[in-house]
Protein backbone atom coordinates (compact mmCIF):
# COMPACT_ATOMS: atom_id res chain seq x y z
CA UNK A 1 0.00 0.00 0.00
CA UNK A 2 2.84 2.58 0.93
CA UNK A 3 4.66 1.65 -2.11
CA UNK A 4 1.32 2.48 -4.37
CA UNK A 5 1.01 5.25 -2.49
CA UNK A 6 4.55 6.54 -3.31
CA UNK A 7 4.02 5.77 -7.05
CA UNK A 8 0.71 8.28 -7.15
CA UNK A 9 2.43 10.93 -5.69
CA UNK A 10 5.56 11.03 -7.59
CA UNK A 11 3.14 10.59 -10.77
CA UNK A 12 1.67 13.80 -9.59
CA UNK A 13 4.39 15.81 -9.39
CA UNK A 14 5.74 14.72 -12.74
CA UNK A 15 2.60 15.97 -13.96
CA UNK A 16 2.81 19.05 -12.06
CA UNK A 17 6.58 19.10 -13.50
CA UNK A 18 5.80 18.86 -17.08
CA UNK A 19 2.93 21.45 -17.15
CA UNK A 20 5.21 24.23 -15.37
CA UNK A 21 7.85 23.33 -18.24
CA UNK A 22 5.73 23.33 -20.50
CA UNK A 23 4.56 26.72 -19.34
CA UNK A 24 8.28 27.77 -19.20
CA UNK A 25 9.07 26.93 -22.76
CA UNK A 26 5.62 28.03 -24.55
CA UNK A 27 5.57 31.84 -26.07
CA UNK A 28 4.92 34.13 -23.16
CA UNK A 29 1.72 36.35 -24.60
CA UNK A 30 0.63 38.24 -21.45
CA UNK A 31 3.19 41.45 -22.52
CA UNK A 32 1.24 41.99 -25.89
CA UNK A 33 -0.72 45.08 -25.14
CA UNK A 34 0.86 46.26 -22.44
CA UNK A 35 3.01 49.26 -21.84
CA UNK A 36 6.27 48.37 -20.79
CA UNK A 37 9.97 49.62 -20.12
CA UNK A 38 12.81 49.36 -21.99
CA UNK A 39 16.24 50.65 -22.92
CA UNK A 40 17.79 52.21 -25.90
CA UNK A 41 20.55 49.85 -27.33
CA UNK A 42 20.92 51.43 -31.23
CA UNK A 43 19.91 54.16 -33.25
CA UNK A 44 19.96 54.33 -37.08
CA UNK A 45 18.80 56.50 -39.59
CA UNK A 46 14.99 56.30 -39.16
CA UNK A 47 14.75 53.12 -36.75
CA UNK A 48 15.29 53.13 -32.59
CA UNK A 49 16.25 49.52 -31.70
CA UNK A 50 14.69 49.31 -27.97
CA UNK A 51 15.23 46.16 -25.52
CA UNK A 52 12.57 45.29 -23.27
CA UNK A 53 14.34 42.16 -21.65
CA UNK A 54 12.70 39.64 -23.93
CA UNK A 55 13.87 37.08 -26.13
CA UNK A 56 14.02 39.62 -29.03
CA UNK A 57 14.18 43.23 -29.75
CA UNK A 58 12.02 45.53 -30.63
CA UNK A 59 11.89 48.17 -33.47
CA UNK A 60 10.56 52.02 -33.46
CA UNK A 61 10.24 54.11 -36.21
CA UNK A 62 12.39 56.83 -35.22
CA UNK A 63 9.58 59.94 -35.99
CA UNK A 64 8.19 58.32 -32.99
CA UNK A 65 10.32 59.84 -30.52
CA UNK A 66 9.65 63.50 -31.71
CA UNK A 67 7.38 66.19 -32.65
CA UNK A 68 6.09 66.93 -35.93
CA UNK A 69 8.79 68.47 -37.93
CA UNK A 70 11.74 68.34 -35.01
CA UNK A 71 14.57 66.17 -34.57
CA UNK A 72 13.91 63.52 -31.55
CA UNK A 73 16.45 64.02 -28.90
CA UNK A 74 17.32 60.52 -27.91
CA UNK A 75 20.45 58.64 -27.11
CA UNK A 76 21.50 54.99 -26.60
CA UNK A 77 21.38 54.24 -22.95
CA UNK A 78 17.73 56.08 -22.35
CA UNK A 79 15.25 54.42 -20.83
CA UNK A 80 11.89 54.72 -22.62
CA UNK A 81 8.44 53.52 -21.89
CA UNK A 82 6.94 51.21 -25.19
CA UNK A 83 3.40 49.66 -26.01
CA UNK A 84 4.41 45.81 -26.87
CA UNK A 85 1.50 45.01 -30.26
CA UNK A 86 3.70 41.46 -31.22
CA UNK A 87 5.98 39.41 -29.87
CA UNK A 88 7.78 38.85 -33.69
CA UNK A 89 7.02 40.25 -36.79
CA UNK A 90 8.57 38.09 -40.26
CA UNK A 91 11.63 39.22 -39.16
CA UNK A 92 12.08 38.11 -35.91
CA UNK A 93 11.87 41.48 -33.91
CA UNK A 94 9.17 42.61 -30.98
CA UNK A 95 7.05 44.96 -32.59
CA UNK A 96 6.78 48.26 -30.55
CA UNK A 97 5.70 51.72 -30.24
CA UNK A 98 6.42 54.47 -28.58
CA UNK A 99 3.54 56.38 -29.83
CA UNK A 100 0.98 53.88 -28.47
CA UNK A 101 3.13 54.08 -24.92
CA UNK A 102 2.72 57.64 -25.03
CA UNK A 103 -1.20 58.02 -26.41
CA UNK A 104 -1.78 56.18 -23.10
CA UNK A 105 -0.01 57.94 -20.81
CA UNK A 106 -1.49 61.41 -22.42
CA UNK A 107 -4.81 60.14 -22.83
CA UNK A 108 -5.24 59.62 -18.78
CA UNK A 109 -3.68 63.63 -18.21
CA UNK A 110 -5.81 64.48 -21.17
CA UNK A 111 -8.76 63.46 -19.75
CA UNK A 112 -8.10 64.86 -16.67
CA UNK A 113 -7.67 68.27 -18.49
CA UNK A 114 -10.90 67.97 -19.95
CA UNK A 115 -13.18 67.17 -17.22
CA UNK A 116 -11.22 70.54 -15.72
CA UNK A 117 -11.52 72.59 -18.55
CA UNK A 118 -7.84 73.16 -18.59
CA UNK A 119 -5.74 74.47 -21.46
CA UNK A 120 -3.49 71.53 -23.37
CA UNK A 121 -0.74 72.28 -25.47
CA UNK A 122 -0.55 70.69 -29.03
CA UNK A 123 1.00 71.19 -32.49
CA UNK A 124 -0.54 71.60 -35.57
CA UNK A 125 0.91 69.02 -37.97
CA UNK A 126 -1.51 68.10 -40.97
CA UNK A 127 -4.21 68.78 -43.14
CA UNK A 128 -7.59 66.56 -43.39
CA UNK A 129 -10.89 66.82 -44.33
CA UNK A 130 -12.76 69.50 -42.49
CA UNK A 131 -9.49 70.77 -40.50
CA UNK A 132 -6.76 69.51 -39.24
CA UNK A 133 -4.68 66.73 -37.00
CA UNK A 134 -2.63 68.08 -33.99
CA UNK A 135 -0.43 66.01 -31.88
CA UNK A 136 -1.24 66.71 -28.11
CA UNK A 137 1.66 65.26 -27.19
CA UNK A 138 1.22 61.53 -28.04
CA UNK A 139 -2.17 61.64 -28.70
CA UNK A 140 -3.98 62.80 -31.65
CA UNK A 141 -6.51 65.42 -31.78
CA UNK A 142 -8.82 66.80 -34.51
CA UNK A 143 -9.11 70.15 -35.11
CA UNK A 144 -12.23 71.18 -37.23
CA UNK A 145 -11.66 74.29 -39.92
CA UNK A 146 -13.92 76.46 -37.94
CA UNK A 147 -12.01 76.10 -34.38
CA UNK A 148 -8.92 78.11 -36.00
CA UNK A 149 -9.60 81.21 -35.39
CA UNK A 150 -12.00 83.73 -34.85
CA UNK A 151 -11.89 85.03 -38.32
CA UNK A 152 -11.23 82.68 -41.03
CA UNK A 153 -7.36 82.23 -41.49
CA UNK A 154 -6.05 82.10 -45.35
CA UNK A 155 -2.97 80.87 -44.91
CA UNK A 156 -2.52 78.49 -41.99
CA UNK A 157 1.37 77.40 -42.52
CA UNK A 158 2.57 79.96 -40.28
CA UNK A 159 0.51 78.18 -37.58
CA UNK A 160 1.56 74.57 -38.74
CA UNK A 161 4.61 72.92 -36.48
CA UNK A 162 4.00 75.55 -33.90
CA UNK A 163 3.52 74.56 -29.96
CA UNK A 164 0.24 76.33 -28.85
CA UNK A 165 -2.43 75.78 -26.47
CA UNK A 166 -5.55 74.14 -27.42
CA UNK A 167 -8.77 73.68 -25.60
CA UNK A 168 -10.81 69.90 -25.10
CA UNK A 169 -14.09 70.07 -26.52
CA UNK A 170 -14.78 66.69 -27.03
CA UNK A 171 -13.05 63.39 -25.67
CA UNK A 172 -14.35 59.21 -26.40
CA UNK A 173 -11.17 56.90 -25.46
CA UNK A 174 -13.27 54.10 -26.86
CA UNK A 175 -13.06 55.25 -30.41
CA UNK A 176 -9.90 57.30 -30.14
CA UNK A 177 -11.87 60.59 -31.07
CA UNK A 178 -10.47 64.04 -29.51
CA UNK A 179 -11.48 67.29 -30.47
CA UNK A 180 -9.94 70.84 -29.96
CA UNK A 181 -10.23 73.98 -30.25
CA UNK A 182 -7.86 77.00 -30.76
CA UNK A 183 -10.62 79.59 -31.42
CA UNK A 184 -12.04 79.17 -27.64
CA UNK A 185 -8.53 79.91 -26.50
CA UNK A 186 -8.50 82.96 -28.20
CA UNK A 187 -11.80 84.26 -27.68
CA UNK A 188 -11.36 83.60 -23.90
CA UNK A 189 -8.40 85.73 -24.51
CA UNK A 190 -10.54 88.59 -26.72
CA UNK A 191 -13.24 88.89 -23.78
CA UNK A 192 -10.12 89.70 -21.37
CA UNK A 193 -8.59 91.94 -23.76
CA UNK A 194 -12.79 93.52 -24.62
CA UNK A 195 -13.19 94.19 -21.00
CA UNK A 196 -9.91 96.04 -20.36
CA UNK A 197 -10.40 97.57 -23.67
CA UNK A 198 -13.86 98.79 -22.84
CA UNK A 199 -12.58 100.83 -19.56
CA UNK A 200 -10.10 102.72 -21.76
CA UNK A 201 -12.11 103.92 -24.67
CA UNK A 202 -12.33 107.59 -24.62
CA UNK A 203 -13.53 109.59 -27.98
CA UNK A 204 -10.60 111.02 -29.21
CA UNK A 205 -8.82 108.08 -28.39
CA UNK A 206 -5.85 106.99 -31.01
CA UNK A 207 -6.28 102.97 -31.37
CA UNK A 208 -5.03 99.91 -33.59
CA UNK A 209 -7.37 97.88 -35.30
CA UNK A 210 -7.82 94.98 -38.19
CA UNK A 211 -10.00 95.30 -41.08
CA UNK A 212 -12.54 92.96 -39.97
CA UNK A 213 -15.05 93.11 -43.09
CA UNK A 214 -16.16 95.50 -45.64
CA UNK A 215 -19.60 96.72 -46.87
CA UNK A 216 -21.07 99.47 -49.35
CA UNK A 217 -21.28 101.88 -46.41
CA UNK A 218 -17.81 100.95 -44.37
CA UNK A 219 -16.04 98.89 -43.23
CA UNK A 220 -16.18 97.11 -39.41
CA UNK A 221 -12.39 97.36 -37.37
CA UNK A 222 -11.84 94.95 -34.65
CA UNK A 223 -10.17 96.56 -31.81
CA UNK A 224 -8.85 93.16 -29.94
CA UNK A 225 -12.50 92.13 -28.06
CA UNK A 226 -14.85 94.58 -29.97
CA UNK A 227 -15.40 96.09 -33.00
CA UNK A 228 -16.00 99.77 -34.59
CA UNK A 229 -17.84 101.00 -37.57
CA UNK A 230 -15.26 103.10 -40.04
CA UNK A 231 -17.69 104.31 -42.19
CA UNK A 232 -17.09 105.48 -45.68
CA UNK A 233 -17.22 108.96 -45.57
CA UNK A 234 -14.59 109.03 -42.61
CA UNK A 235 -12.21 106.81 -44.25
CA UNK A 236 -10.64 109.50 -46.42
CA UNK A 237 -11.33 113.30 -47.31
CA UNK A 238 -11.14 112.53 -50.47
CA UNK A 239 -14.26 110.85 -52.37
CA UNK A 240 -14.18 106.85 -51.55
CA UNK A 241 -16.90 105.46 -53.87
CA UNK A 242 -16.36 102.15 -51.98
CA UNK A 243 -14.42 100.73 -49.18
CA UNK A 244 -12.25 97.92 -50.94
CA UNK A 245 -10.19 100.67 -53.27
CA UNK A 246 -8.62 101.89 -49.72
CA UNK A 247 -8.88 99.08 -47.59
CA UNK A 248 -8.30 95.03 -47.69
CA UNK A 249 -9.37 92.32 -44.98
CA UNK A 250 -7.20 91.48 -42.39
CA UNK A 251 -5.31 95.02 -42.88
CA UNK A 252 -4.04 96.53 -39.54
CA UNK A 253 -4.71 100.58 -39.95
CA UNK A 254 -4.51 102.70 -37.44
CA UNK A 255 -7.90 104.70 -36.21
CA UNK A 256 -9.44 107.41 -33.95
CA UNK A 257 -12.62 106.72 -31.60
CA UNK A 258 -14.77 109.90 -32.91
CA UNK A 259 -17.88 108.65 -31.00
CA UNK A 260 -18.31 106.05 -28.51
CA UNK A 261 -22.27 105.16 -26.87
CA UNK A 262 -21.59 103.20 -23.54
CA UNK A 263 -25.40 102.59 -23.51
CA UNK A 264 -25.07 100.20 -26.60
CA UNK A 265 -21.40 100.08 -27.22
CA UNK A 266 -21.23 101.02 -30.30
CA UNK A 267 -18.05 102.53 -31.31
CA UNK A 268 -17.53 104.82 -34.66
CA UNK A 269 -14.38 105.48 -35.92
CA UNK A 270 -12.54 107.37 -38.14
CA UNK A 271 -9.50 107.40 -40.56
CA UNK A 272 -9.37 110.80 -42.02
CA UNK A 273 -9.91 112.86 -38.39
CA UNK A 274 -5.49 111.19 -38.44
CA UNK A 275 -5.15 114.16 -41.29
CA UNK A 276 -5.38 117.43 -41.33
CA UNK A 277 -9.04 118.74 -42.99
CA UNK A 278 -7.95 120.25 -46.55
CA UNK A 279 -11.05 122.33 -45.95
CA UNK A 280 -9.21 124.41 -43.26
CA UNK A 281 -7.27 126.42 -46.07
CA UNK A 282 -10.16 126.70 -48.67
CA UNK A 283 -11.36 129.77 -48.01
CA UNK A 284 -8.25 131.45 -48.30
CA UNK A 285 -7.43 129.08 -51.96
CA UNK A 286 -10.68 129.32 -54.01
CA UNK A 287 -12.57 132.64 -54.86
CA UNK A 288 -15.65 133.13 -56.60
CA UNK A 289 -14.32 133.85 -60.50
CA UNK A 290 -11.09 131.73 -59.84
CA UNK A 291 -10.18 129.21 -63.15
CA UNK A 292 -8.26 126.27 -62.47
CA UNK A 293 -8.28 122.42 -63.23
CA UNK A 294 -9.27 119.40 -62.09
CA UNK A 295 -9.97 115.55 -62.72
CA UNK A 296 -13.80 114.14 -62.75
CA UNK A 297 -14.17 111.70 -59.48
CA UNK A 298 -18.05 110.75 -60.41
CA UNK A 299 -20.75 111.33 -62.96
CA UNK A 300 -24.50 111.71 -61.75
CA UNK A 301 -27.56 112.34 -63.45
CA UNK A 302 -27.27 115.72 -62.43
CA UNK A 303 -23.90 116.96 -63.12
CA UNK A 304 -20.28 115.61 -62.37
CA UNK A 305 -17.91 115.87 -59.29
CA UNK A 306 -14.40 117.32 -60.00
CA UNK A 307 -11.84 116.61 -57.85
CA UNK A 308 -9.57 120.32 -57.25
CA UNK A 309 -7.07 118.23 -54.86
CA UNK A 310 -7.19 116.07 -52.56
CA UNK A 311 -9.89 116.01 -50.03
CA UNK A 312 -11.49 119.03 -51.96
CA UNK A 313 -14.11 118.61 -54.70
CA UNK A 314 -16.65 120.65 -56.67
CA UNK A 315 -19.97 119.97 -58.48
CA UNK A 316 -20.49 121.13 -61.88
CA UNK A 317 -24.16 120.93 -62.27
CA UNK A 318 -25.41 119.76 -66.05
CA UNK A 319 -26.60 123.79 -66.93
CA UNK A 320 -23.27 124.66 -66.31
CA UNK A 321 -21.48 122.05 -68.43
CA UNK A 322 -21.33 123.22 -72.00
CA UNK A 323 -23.29 126.26 -73.34
CA UNK A 324 -24.73 123.75 -76.59
CA UNK A 325 -25.17 120.52 -75.24
CA UNK A 326 -28.90 120.68 -73.46
CA UNK A 327 -30.88 117.94 -72.21
CA UNK A 328 -28.19 115.98 -72.34
CA UNK A 329 -26.40 113.50 -70.10
CA UNK A 330 -23.27 114.44 -68.15
CA UNK A 331 -21.63 111.24 -69.62
CA UNK A 332 -22.06 112.21 -72.90
CA UNK A 333 -19.98 115.52 -72.07
CA UNK A 334 -17.51 114.27 -69.70
CA UNK A 335 -15.81 110.64 -68.75
CA UNK A 336 -14.61 109.65 -65.27
CA UNK A 337 -10.41 110.63 -64.74
CA UNK A 338 -10.79 113.43 -67.25
CA UNK A 339 -8.62 116.58 -66.73
CA UNK A 340 -10.99 119.26 -67.15
CA UNK A 341 -10.75 123.37 -66.86
CA UNK A 342 -13.35 125.03 -64.33
CA UNK A 343 -14.19 128.64 -62.60
CA UNK A 344 -15.88 128.52 -58.97
CA UNK A 345 -18.98 130.21 -58.90
CA UNK A 346 -19.71 130.03 -55.43
CA UNK A 347 -18.69 128.48 -51.97
CA UNK A 348 -20.62 127.35 -48.82
CA UNK A 349 -18.42 126.81 -46.23
CA UNK A 350 -20.71 125.58 -43.88
CA UNK A 351 -21.75 123.12 -46.46
CA UNK A 352 -18.40 122.24 -47.88
CA UNK A 353 -19.64 122.83 -50.90
CA UNK A 354 -17.90 124.00 -54.08
CA UNK A 355 -20.09 124.90 -57.29
CA UNK A 356 -18.16 125.09 -60.58
CA UNK A 357 -18.98 125.89 -64.07
CA UNK A 358 -17.24 124.20 -67.35
CA UNK A 359 -18.78 126.68 -69.84
CA UNK A 360 -17.36 129.42 -67.81
CA UNK A 361 -14.13 128.94 -69.26
CA UNK A 362 -14.93 128.84 -73.07
CA UNK A 363 -16.50 131.70 -74.96
CA UNK A 364 -20.37 132.28 -74.92
CA UNK A 365 -21.31 131.38 -78.43
CA UNK A 366 -24.64 133.26 -77.98
CA UNK A 367 -23.37 136.56 -76.65
CA UNK A 368 -20.58 135.72 -80.04
CA UNK A 369 -23.54 135.64 -82.45
CA UNK A 370 -24.96 138.79 -80.39
CA UNK A 371 -21.76 140.93 -81.59
CA UNK A 372 -21.66 139.40 -84.93
CA UNK A 373 -25.09 139.42 -86.06
CA UNK A 374 -28.35 142.07 -86.25
CA UNK A 375 -31.99 141.75 -86.18
CA UNK A 376 -33.39 141.61 -90.09
CA UNK A 377 -30.24 139.58 -91.26
CA UNK A 378 -30.91 136.95 -93.51
CA UNK A 379 -28.61 133.79 -93.02
CA UNK A 380 -28.57 130.08 -94.08
CA UNK A 381 -28.43 127.11 -91.96
CA UNK A 382 -29.65 123.20 -91.25
CA UNK A 383 -32.43 121.80 -89.82
CA UNK A 384 -31.34 120.28 -86.84
CA UNK A 385 -34.50 119.27 -85.36
CA UNK A 386 -38.49 119.43 -86.23
CA UNK A 387 -41.04 119.83 -83.44
CA UNK A 388 -44.75 120.47 -83.35
CA UNK A 389 -44.02 124.23 -82.46
CA UNK A 390 -41.44 124.88 -85.21
CA UNK A 391 -37.90 124.39 -86.76
CA UNK A 392 -34.60 124.56 -84.87
CA UNK A 393 -31.73 125.71 -87.55
CA UNK A 394 -28.29 125.52 -86.69
CA UNK A 395 -26.57 128.94 -86.75
CA UNK A 396 -22.72 129.67 -86.28
CA UNK A 397 -21.38 129.08 -83.01
CA UNK A 398 -22.87 125.56 -83.00
CA UNK A 399 -25.76 126.89 -81.33
CA UNK A 400 -29.79 126.86 -82.98
CA UNK A 401 -32.18 129.40 -83.77
CA UNK A 402 -35.79 128.64 -84.17
CA UNK A 403 -38.53 129.55 -86.61
CA UNK A 404 -41.92 129.36 -84.57
CA UNK A 405 -44.58 127.99 -86.87
CA UNK A 406 -46.35 130.99 -86.80
CA UNK A 407 -43.26 132.35 -88.91
CA UNK A 408 -42.89 129.57 -91.33
CA UNK A 409 -45.82 130.93 -93.84
CA UNK A 410 -47.93 133.78 -94.30
CA UNK A 411 -50.60 131.13 -95.53
CA UNK A 412 -50.72 128.45 -93.43
CA UNK A 413 -50.34 128.56 -89.82
CA UNK A 414 -50.88 125.24 -88.76
CA UNK A 415 -48.55 122.07 -88.61
CA UNK A 416 -49.79 121.53 -92.12
CA UNK A 417 -47.05 124.16 -93.11
CA UNK A 418 -43.88 121.82 -91.26
CA UNK A 419 -44.54 118.72 -93.96
CA UNK A 420 -42.75 120.94 -96.39
CA UNK A 421 -39.50 120.38 -94.36
CA UNK A 422 -37.34 117.88 -93.47
CA UNK A 423 -34.38 117.28 -90.91
CA UNK A 424 -30.85 118.04 -92.72
CA UNK A 425 -33.02 120.51 -95.34
CA UNK A 426 -30.89 123.86 -95.50
CA UNK A 427 -33.29 126.98 -95.27
CA UNK A 428 -32.73 130.90 -95.62
CA UNK A 429 -34.08 132.61 -92.61
CA UNK A 430 -34.41 136.23 -91.26
CA UNK A 431 -32.69 136.93 -87.72
CA UNK A 432 -36.10 138.38 -85.97
CA UNK A 433 -34.94 139.06 -82.67
CA UNK A 434 -31.37 137.85 -80.74
CA UNK A 435 -31.64 137.30 -76.24
CA UNK A 436 -27.90 136.25 -75.44
CA UNK A 437 -29.02 136.15 -71.81
CA UNK A 438 -32.00 133.76 -72.13
CA UNK A 439 -29.70 132.41 -74.99
CA UNK A 440 -32.53 132.34 -77.51
CA UNK A 441 -32.45 133.32 -81.53
CA UNK A 442 -35.79 134.20 -83.26
CA UNK A 443 -35.99 133.28 -86.68
CA UNK A 444 -38.34 133.92 -89.52
CA UNK A 445 -38.75 132.09 -92.95
CA UNK A 446 -41.51 133.68 -94.14
CA UNK A 447 -40.46 137.00 -93.62
CA UNK A 448 -38.15 136.46 -96.31
CA UNK A 449 -40.75 137.45 -98.96
CA UNK A 450 -43.49 140.21 -98.66
CA UNK A 451 -46.86 139.31 -96.98
CA UNK A 452 -49.36 138.82 -99.60
CA UNK A 453 -51.91 139.49 -97.28
CA UNK A 454 -50.63 143.01 -96.09
CA UNK A 455 -52.71 144.89 -99.09
CA UNK A 456 -55.87 142.93 -98.19
CA UNK A 457 -55.50 144.08 -94.45
CA UNK A 458 -54.72 147.41 -95.43
CA UNK A 459 -58.41 149.87 -94.25
CA UNK A 460 -59.42 147.52 -91.83
CA UNK A 461 -59.30 148.87 -88.41
CA UNK A 462 -60.76 148.34 -85.03
CA UNK A 463 -64.24 150.17 -84.77
CA UNK A 464 -64.92 150.04 -88.41
CA UNK A 465 -68.52 148.11 -89.78
CA UNK A 466 -67.56 145.71 -92.54
CA UNK A 467 -69.87 143.55 -94.66
CA UNK A 468 -68.58 139.61 -94.50
CA UNK A 469 -69.96 136.54 -95.92
CA UNK A 470 -70.78 133.76 -93.94
CA UNK A 471 -68.05 130.74 -94.34
CA UNK A 472 -68.88 128.80 -91.46
CA UNK A 473 -71.73 127.91 -89.52
CA UNK A 474 -70.83 126.28 -85.85
CA UNK A 475 -71.45 125.42 -82.28
CA UNK A 476 -69.14 128.47 -81.37
CA UNK A 477 -70.25 131.25 -83.91
CA UNK A 478 -69.44 131.85 -87.53
CA UNK A 479 -66.44 131.91 -89.64
CA UNK A 480 -66.41 134.74 -92.04
CA UNK A 481 -64.35 136.76 -95.09
CA UNK A 482 -64.39 140.23 -95.70
CA UNK A 483 -63.36 141.51 -99.06
CA UNK A 484 -63.10 138.32 -100.01
CA UNK A 485 -59.36 137.52 -98.57
CA UNK A 486 -59.32 138.22 -94.85
CA UNK A 487 -61.02 135.75 -92.32
CA UNK A 488 -62.49 136.42 -89.52
CA UNK A 489 -64.87 135.16 -86.92
CA UNK A 490 -67.83 136.41 -84.94
CA UNK A 491 -68.67 134.62 -81.18
CA UNK A 492 -71.93 132.86 -80.29
CA UNK A 493 -72.34 135.93 -77.96
CA UNK A 494 -71.68 138.03 -80.78
CA UNK A 495 -74.18 137.11 -83.00
CA UNK A 496 -77.16 138.99 -81.70
CA UNK A 497 -78.14 141.74 -78.65
CA UNK A 498 -80.94 140.51 -78.16
CA UNK A 499 -80.15 136.50 -76.18
CA UNK A 500 -82.91 134.91 -78.21
CA UNK A 501 -81.09 135.80 -81.57
CA UNK A 502 -77.45 134.26 -80.88
CA UNK A 503 -78.20 131.25 -82.80
CA UNK A 504 -75.35 130.07 -85.32
CA UNK A 505 -78.27 128.29 -87.26
CA UNK A 506 -79.97 130.56 -87.99
CA UNK A 507 -77.28 131.82 -90.24
CA UNK A 508 -76.30 130.01 -93.47
CA UNK A 509 -73.18 130.05 -95.41
CA UNK A 510 -72.59 132.53 -97.91
CA UNK A 511 -74.93 135.13 -96.44
CA UNK A 512 -73.96 138.70 -96.27
CA UNK A 513 -73.63 140.03 -92.85
CA UNK A 514 -72.65 143.54 -91.51
CA UNK A 515 -70.39 143.56 -88.31
CA UNK A 516 -68.27 145.79 -86.22
CA UNK A 517 -64.65 144.74 -86.40
CA UNK A 518 -63.38 144.36 -82.35
CA UNK A 519 -59.74 142.95 -82.91
CA UNK A 520 -57.18 142.87 -85.62
CA UNK A 521 -54.63 140.42 -85.52
CA UNK A 522 -52.19 141.59 -88.73
CA UNK A 523 -49.81 138.79 -87.96
CA UNK A 524 -52.09 135.78 -88.51
CA UNK A 525 -54.36 138.26 -90.91
CA UNK A 526 -57.29 137.36 -88.94
CA UNK A 527 -60.58 139.82 -87.48
CA UNK A 528 -62.21 139.62 -84.76
CA UNK A 529 -66.25 141.03 -85.20
CA UNK A 530 -69.50 141.42 -83.28
CA UNK A 531 -73.05 141.50 -85.11
CA UNK A 532 -74.00 142.34 -81.58
CA UNK A 533 -71.83 145.55 -80.89
CA UNK A 534 -72.96 146.82 -83.80
CA UNK A 535 -76.61 146.86 -82.89
CA UNK A 536 -75.82 148.60 -79.96
CA UNK A 537 -73.67 151.38 -81.69
CA UNK A 538 -76.66 151.60 -84.03
CA UNK A 539 -79.77 152.03 -81.04
CA UNK A 540 -76.68 154.52 -79.77
CA UNK A 541 -76.97 156.38 -82.49
CA UNK A 542 -80.51 156.46 -83.09
CA UNK A 543 -80.94 157.62 -79.16
CA UNK A 544 -78.65 160.50 -79.84
CA UNK A 545 -80.45 161.61 -82.83
CA UNK A 546 -84.19 161.63 -82.20
CA UNK A 547 -84.63 161.54 -78.62
CA UNK A 548 -83.80 160.62 -75.05
CA UNK A 549 -84.50 158.51 -71.95
CA UNK A 550 -85.81 161.37 -70.20
CA UNK A 551 -88.86 162.28 -72.71
CA UNK A 552 -90.32 159.09 -71.75
CA UNK A 553 -90.57 157.87 -75.86
CA UNK A 554 -89.50 153.95 -76.68
CA UNK A 555 -86.80 153.18 -78.64
CA UNK A 556 -89.83 151.71 -80.38
CA UNK A 557 -91.63 155.40 -80.88
CA UNK A 558 -88.51 157.17 -81.74
CA UNK A 559 -87.57 154.17 -85.14
CA UNK A 560 -91.36 154.53 -85.96
CA UNK A 561 -91.44 158.45 -86.19
CA UNK A 562 -88.06 157.99 -87.81
CA UNK A 563 -89.53 155.86 -90.39
CA UNK A 564 -92.59 157.87 -90.48
CA UNK A 565 -90.74 160.92 -91.49
CA UNK A 566 -88.12 159.31 -94.10
CA UNK A 567 -91.68 157.70 -96.03
CA UNK A 568 -92.98 161.33 -96.08
CA UNK A 569 -89.77 163.00 -97.40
Amino acid sequence: MAHAASSILDREESNEFATLLAETLKPQTKFTGQVINGRIISVTSDTVIVDVGLKSEGRISKREFGMPGQDPEIRIGDSVEVFVERMEDKDGYTVLSREKARREEVWTVLERSCEEKERVTGVIFSRVKGGFTVDLGGAVAFLPGSQVDIRPVRDISPLMGTPQPFMILKMDRARGNIVVSRRAILEESREEARSELMEQLREGSIVEGIVKNITDYGAFIDLGGVDGLLHVTDISWKRVNHPSEVLTVGQTIEVQIIRYNEENQRISLGMKQLESDPWSEVSGKYTKGLRTTGKITNITDYGAFVELEPGIEGLVHVSEMSWTKKNVHPNKIVSNEQQVDVEVLEIDMDKRRISLGMKQTQENPWSAFAANHKAGEEMEGEIRNITEFGLFVGMPGDIDGMVHLSDVSWEDATEDALKAYKKGDMVKVRILDIDSDKERIALGIKQMVNDPMAGAMSGLAKGQIVTCTVLEVNDKGIEVSINETVKGSIKRADLSRERSEQRPDRFAVGEKVDAKITGVDAKKHHLTLSIKQREVDEDKAAMAEFGSTESGASLGDILGAALKDRKTE
